[in-house]
């Protein structure tokens, strides 16, 4: 059935084929506490650490067990001046080369007046001591991983229905979700939840020990260009400041630069050494507690492509493109933490996302565009705890990772909310592993070498028609919307139902439905070539095809013909692979 790797959304896989293919990857570091720092990394010889950007390892993103992650970027390729010393240093000893956030400076810019609900989501990890409030929903959440549980700090949450910024500590809470796991094994906390994990060690113990028991997932980077783009990486370094709740100070790493932990440092190419892109000033740090006394965390940067800092006035100027988009968190210790904010006038936490100090604003020091109670975390100016829920890493994208069943949501949301169901609780929706993809045209089976592996065999477009599926498996609701992709645009074509599977040559491509019931009404293709029928095809069985009215424990296949007099092997019509569906209440 359904993979995770079958399931990834537009985040994680190729970009469109009407522009030069460019390969995104899920990006990630980890801090220099956990087991991970001097693993052996997938697919490679070299030894992790905690300068290294990391992304999916052998495995990941998947299920227990994993392999440790891969290598997307070196701390080498970071101009980082102690990484080749570094390298192998044991976990738990700080060695000065710690990356605690990253960006291309691509990062998907936040709208003005963009509504709620769906259309803003801001991913994010925590420390080992966050532990959230209640959520509405079972989780996987910060509250339900958190604490005692320790399986929260290498996890990745999205939040849902988070409103349009600056929300101050009172705004409506959004909800959250973990989307991406550790290490892809049984939750330790009541429900426990299964989600792909990502090769990570857990559980993270709310300790002083060193090294920590499992890993801090620390920078984070959900749609990155792999390799080395063009515009450079943003990045900012760890400090030297005190963790009290760790009881010990930060690794140092800002010193062995020669920089702020609040500074912005670009590296314009690889191994180039970083240079202060946007100074800690600029960003309302470093005033209270003087030089390197703040240290970022988190950061999101949309720049503008001059190559220079353009420091936003006030949230959302950036939408005209003449200043950058930049979002920060500060690390547990900041000395900024306590400070009033430029918007509201509230005790900055470890949990907000801030923006530089805004013009004319009631402080000098950053604003807060999303107060930490508005995703669901703890602070200490509301809930009355000495230190609130730490934000590790952000991220701010409105696509999806996983969407099996292609109706724009992340699955574990539509999850969360009850849109789907999950009844062997293990992250995929039961729709997923009820609608199965089948009969592509693999190597040597075009009738005129017209293979396609990703769907029925080739047609004009040199491309072969995708079959896939939205909605539910439900009978009931009757909500499921049959699809066919990549069909010569105006053509007309039909899905056909039958209740059982071959593979035989037919016309262009292969036909691997069997037993046929029926034939939906016939379409014309899109300009996009697009096919689509539904929802109501239950209803529509059981009004039009007399041996096949969809009932609910039935398993019936579904296929795509339309014309192609155009097509490469002459016959003038061709098909999409299978969808089998097992119908369910």
């Amino acid at each position: 059935m359904n993979t995770p790797l079958a399931r990834l959304g537009p985040l994680l896989v190729l970009a469109s084929l009407a522009t030069p293919a460019v390969a995104q990857q899920f990006t990630f570091s980890v801090d220099w506490k956990g087991p991970t720092i001097s693993q052996t990394a997938s697919f490679s010889n070299r030894r992790i650490t905690e300068g290294d950007i990391l992304t999916f390892g052998q495995g990941a993103p998947g299920f227990a067990p994993l392999g440790p992650p891969a290598f997307a970027l070196s701390g080498g390729n970071l101009g980082l001046v102690l990484y080749n010393s570094c390298v192998g240093h044991q976990p738990g000893q700080a060695c000065g080369v710690e990356v605690d956030a990253v960006s291309q400076g691509a990062d998907q810019i936040l709208p003005l007046n963009s509504p709620t609900n769906e259309a803003q989501h801001l991913w994010f990890s925590v420390d080992e001591f966050s532990v959230g409030v209640p959520q509405a929903h079972l989780g996987p959440t910060v509250f339900s991983e958190g604490g005692a549980v320790a399986d929260v700090a290498s996890d990745v949450f999205v939040t849902f229905g988070l409103a349009a910024g600056p929300l101050s500590p009172t705004g409506v809470p959004a909800q959250h979700v973990g989307v991406f796991d550790g290490d892809g094994g049984s939750s330790n906390a009541p429900s426990g939840r299964v989600y792909p994990g990502i090769g990570l060690v857990e559980p993270t113990l709310p300790s002083q020990t060193l090294p920590s028991t499992g890993d801090n997932l620390d920078a984070l980077n959900l749609n990155a260009q792999a390799g080395f783009p063009s515009q450079g990486y943003f990045i900012s370094v760890d400090g030297n400041s005190f963790d009290p709740l760790k009881n010990t100070s930060n690794s140092g790493t800002s010193t062995t630069q020669g920089v702020s932990a609040a500074d912005v440092l670009l590296v314009s190419s690889p191994t180039a050494a970083p240079v202060v892109f946007a100074p800690a000033l600029s960003l309302g740090l470093d005033l209270f507690g003087g030089p390197d006394s703040d240290d970022i965390d988190a950061l999101v940067l949309a720049e503008n492509g001059n190559g220079t800092f353009d420091v936003s006035l006030e949230p959302y100027d950036w939408v005209q493109g003449n200043t950058d988009m930049l979002l920060f968190s500060v690390r547990r210790g900041s000395a900024v933490i306590g400070q009033p904010d430029s918007i509201f006038g509230v005790p900055i936490e470890e949990g907000d996302i801030l923006v530089p100090p805004v013009n004319g604003g009631l402080s000098p020091f950053p604003g807060i565009l999303y107060a930490a109670e508005t995703l669901g975390l703890v602070t200490s100016r509301t809930h009355g705890v000495m230190h609130g829920d730490d934000i590790d890493g952000i991220d701010f994208d409105n696509g999806t990772c996983f969407d099996c069943n292609n109706n724009g949501v992340e699955d574990a949301v539509d999850i969360a909310t009850g849109s789907s169901s999950d009844a062997n609780d293990n992250g995929i929706p039961d729709e997923c592993e009820a609608i199965e993809e089948y009969g592509f045209c693999a190597q040597g089976l075009g009738p005129c070498n017209n293979d396609y592996p990703a769907g029925g065999c080739a047609n004009r477009t040199r491309q072969g028609s995708h079959a896939f599926f939205q909605g539910t498996h439900s009978v009931a609701a009757d909500d499921l919307k049959l699809v066919a992709s990549s069909l010569p645009p105006g053509v007309t074509g039909l899905f056909f139902m039958g209740n059982t599977q071959s593979q035989l040559a037919f016309g262009d491509g292969l036909r691997v439905v069997n037993s046929i019931v029926g034939r939906y009404p016939a379409r014309s293709a899109s300009g996009a070539g697009i096919i689509s029928e539904g929802p109501g095809i239950v209803a529509y069985s059981c009004a039009q095809f007399a041996a096949g009215c969809i009932q609910a424990g039935d398993t019936w296949n579904f296929q795509c013909w339309y014309r192609d007099t155009q097509g490469p092997c002459g016959s003038g019509f061709n098909t999409s692979n299978g969808l089998e569906v097992q119908f369910g209440l």
